[in-house]
């Protein structure tokens, strides 16, 4: 009971919680009717035309199963390091004024050691599209 009324704090016939319940109860009602108005009026004739793979019109040639390079996992990785720092930046920026030298010197540093390393990375090759070049 809550402590300052005589009834529970918590009615399952408060008027919100009630109509949230008959609402889903109507609402899976008419899910379940759907589909067995549509499983029951639908006709079924399978033919192999129907149940082969189609995309954009092509019909498909060989699996579907590439073997992506490295490099393209790379990317993606670095796209989302590089984006949550960007949005950490963003709300230091959003809360400047509030956190001072002090905030702006955490910030600076943060900022070094990405910039560190991004370098890194570049050096590493981790940022190479290209063909690689052997040294002769």
């Amino acid at each position: 009971m809550h402590p300052l009324s005589a009834t529970p704090w918590y009615s399952p016939w408060e008027s919100g919680l009630f109509s949230l319940a008959v609402f889903t109860a109507m609402v899976l009602v008419f899910i379940v009717a759907m589909l067995a108005a549509s499983a029951w009026v639908g006709q079924r004739r399978p033919s192999q035309e129907k149940t082969r793979a189609y995309e954009s019109g092509v019909i498909p040639t060989g699996s579907a199963r590439l073997k992506y390079p490295v490099p393209f996992y790379l990317v993606a990785i670095f796209f989302l390091l590089f984006d949550i720092e960007g949005a950490f930046i963003f709300s230091w920026a959003v809360a400047f004024r509030e956190l001072g030298w002090e905030g702006w010197l955490q910030m600076s540093f943060f900022i070094v050691l990405l910039l560190a390393g991004l370098a890194y990375v570049w050096k590493k090759g981790g940022l190479a599209w290209g063909p690689t070049r052997k040294k002769a």
